[in-house]
């Protein structure tokens, strides 16, 4: 009966690169800690991968190799619903119906269609301008109460609620309006050479992958950007010392130790000190993840057992929402 009792959460990463520290400690991290609490959905969000051109043999091997990181971060495939977006048809299904009951106007302000589209010019596509409707339907056919979101994500559950609230009005109580979830510790990890930007596989010397070896995460936090000042002190400013600011916010994840204890903990030392002590803390931290996550990789037919049941038990879901849309919308049924 408490199964029955609990929220239900959902969340999805797109597999275009590997998993990074940023969505360890930003959300998979806090994924784990939430089982007990949370009905959770989690799933590989490979149709929205697409709206750029991929390497169809790469996409394959990323979305089973994320798989198996999601798994070695502690998130128990018996506890959690994992699946693949595109192993549900109702995901597409769903999001051409509330195309259909989404604004023109809207889409056009989304940011990340405004980032992307200056980034992939040669590409502006469709599916790249529709894709927060694609998220929406993601979001809708699990009828979650709550979404862990970045503070960068915000605007996607926004215009989701908006979309849901609209086709409500219409049809009466179809959709939960769910509600981001935003964590206070760890929500946005920066790039350690481009501290003022999120964390992002496309700037790798930036970014530490957790399939990175120990000597490579090392070797990134010693070039870690700190500041410009020369102060050489371990001191929080997120204003005037970003780059220290968020190597404290990784440590104190990592840790859970307080700015002020880091502080202390480091005063007089510098940054000769502080760098490598914060990238041990990542190489141990990543190292259990890493090496079950390669042990996972080895047993194809495991993943797939996962995937298989993952996709059964998120359609039977879904499906029930999807169900319900068409016979509100007026498709007839047999």
């Amino acid at each position: 009966m408490e199964e029955l009792q609990k929220k239900r959460m959902l969340s999805g990463i797109q597999p275009s690169g590997d998993l990074h520290l940023g969505n360890y400690l930003g959300a998979i991290k806090n994924w784990a800690d939430r089982v007990n609490d949370y009905e959770c959905f989690y799933f590989m969000a490979d149709l929205h991968t697409i709206t750029v051109r991929q390497d169809p043999a790469e996409l394959r091997k990323r979305s089973i190799n994320q798989l198996a990181q999601y798994i070695a971060c502690g998130l128990d495939p018996e506890q959690n619903v994992l699946f693949l977006q595109s192993h549900v048809p109702a995901h597409s299904q769903l999001a051409w119906v509330l195309n259909c009951y989404t604004m023109f106007g809207e889409l056009s302000r989304m940011t990340q269609f405004k980032d992307k589209s200056a980034k992939y010019e040669n590409n502006i596509n469709a599916g790249l301008f529709t894709y927060p409707v694609l998220m929406a339907a993601d979001i809708l056919l699990y009828q979650p109460d709550y979404v862990p979101v970045g503070e960068d994500q915000k605007q996607h559950v926004e215009i989701c609620r908006d979309i849901a609230q609209r086709f409500n009005s219409i049809y009466g109580d179809v959709f939960k309006i769910p509600e981001p979830l935003i964590a206070k510790t760890g929500a946005r990890i920066y790039g350690l050479s481009t501290p003022g930007d999120k964390m992002s596989k496309s700037v790798p010397d930036g970014c530490v992958f957790l399939m990175d070896s120990p000597d490579d995460i090392r070797r990134k936090f010693k070039r870690a950007v700190t500041d410009s000042d020369r102060e050489n002190c371990v001191r929080y400013d997120k204003e005037n010392k970003p780059g220290v600011a968020n190597l404290m916010n990784i440590y104190a994840t990592l840790t859970g130790k307080t700015i002020p204890e880091i502080e202390a903990e480091f005063a007089g030392q510098g940054y000769g000190v502080f760098k490598p002590a914060v990238g041990e803390a990542v190489v141990e931290a990543l190292r259990p993840i890493r090496e079950e996550a390669e042990r996972l990789m080895k047993d194809k037919a495991y993943l797939n057992e996962v995937y298989l049941k993952g996709a059964e038990k998120a359609s039977y879901v879904a499906n029930k929402t999807l169900r319900k849309v068409y016979k509100k919308v007026g498709f007839y049924q047999i």
